[in-house]
């Protein structure tokens, strides 16, 4: 039973592993999982039986079940991000001695929602509920870069940027998704500087983005690398609070 249970979340797993492969054929779920195809034909038939499965007619390949939206739409609604989140951003306030904010997307904008306050006296002074556009400030970007392409391209074309600063910025977005982290100073308050990583939660959809804030000469060249570091960590135990399986 236990064994049954295993491969049967090993194959859900790999379902969702992939934002951009929205279907599996059986010889790559087997290839995947290291099942024969008859076994792999078994699982995914008792996982169709529960809907937890489902198979495109037309192609024979197979994806998450639609029952999986409606248990995640339910926790979803239980959960609270600023509970989830706020005991990582107090530890992280007390080792980095900076500002904590954590932003969540509202449709082309972002909007922070929690704010831990840095310790010490010279600190950013900003307040919950800030919205900008999704291309400026490290938070923002973190999460932009995250997005589907095609949300995030109608994003940009949206916007009100011109084409060279599209393109600029779709270079800093391609370094964004390789590095794991977003930078930004001055982009929105003269003076600061923002470091920050992306939240995910269930099925890897970004969902939020945590960051380090502060006055530009305390974000210093040699402070970069143990502040990335501990940003990082930060959106990684805050999106296992909220679902994500890494």
């Amino acid at each position: 039973m236990i064994q049954s249970i295993d491969r049967a979340m090993a194959i859900i797993h790999i379902l969702i592993s992939d934002p951009y492969k929205r279907e599996w054929s059986i010889s790559d779920l087997s290839e995947r999982a290291e099942l024969p195809i008859s076994t792999m034909h078994r699982i995914l038939s008792s996982l169709i039986k529960h809907r937890l499965v489902t198979q495109n007619p037309v192609t024979k390949h197979y994806r998450v079940g639609y029952f999986w939206m409606e248990v995640g739409m339910q926790v979803l609604e239980s959960i609270d991000f600023r509970g989830a989140a706020q005991p990582v951003m107090e530890n992280l306030a007390k080792e980095v001695e900076e500002s904590i904010y954590l932003n969540i997307q509202d449709g082309t904008f972002g909007i922070t929602i929690e704010i831990v306050d840095s310790p010490l006296k010279v600190r950013i002074a900003e307040t919950v509920g800030t919205r900008i556009p999704l291309y400026i400030g490290a938070p923002n970007k973190a999460i932009l870069s995250f997005l589907m392409e095609d949300e995030r391209e109608q994003i940009l074309e949206e916007s009100e940027l011109t084409k060279e600063e599209k393109e600029s910025l779709r270079k800093s977005i391609a370094m964004i998704q390789k590095t794991g982290y977003a930078y930004s100073v001055s982009e929105q308050t003269e003076g600061t500087a923002s470091l920050a990583a992306p939240v995910f939660g269930y099925g890897n959809k970004v969902v939020a983005a945590v960051s380090i804030n502060g006055p530009s000469f305390r974000i210093t060249k040699e402070r970069m690398p143990l502040l990335i570091e501990k940003v990082k960590k930060a959106a990684e135990d805050i999106s296992k609070e909220l679902g994500r399986h890494y």
